[in-house]
């Protein structure tokens, strides 16, 4: 099953995000197949920088989705305010399999 993870970083967490980038890299590489979709949520001003993390991953389940997003570099590290886990049924878009979406 898919789950979606949404992250917050805490307002002061830019400079913490940018410490534990590599880690926070290395980890969504080494989980391959699993991670479908991943990226910074960034700001909305002049100069966009991040301010959370989207992530949708297959996983067998909410334990191991929780079990996943806890284990994030950027978890450890204290980056994140706060963390939203979600079954997450993808429908429409370029990156699904036309199957998947029925």
């Amino acid at each position: 099953m898919q789950y979606m993870i949404l992250c917050t970083d805490r307002p002061d967490a830019l400079e913490l995000r940018k410490a534990n980038r590599a880690a926070h890299l290395k980890y969504i590489a080494d989980a391959g197949d699993k991670i479908l979709l991943a990226g910074p949520c960034l700001s909305d001003d002049e100069e966009p920088h991040p301010v959370g993390s989207l992530l949708v991953i297959e996983a067998a389940s909410m334990t191991a989705a929780e079990l996943f997003a806890k284990n994030d570099p950027y978890a450890r590290a204290g980056v994140f305010e706060s963390a939203k886990i979600s079954p997450f049924k993808p429908v429409l878009g370029n990156w699904l399999n036309p199957q998947e979406g029925d």
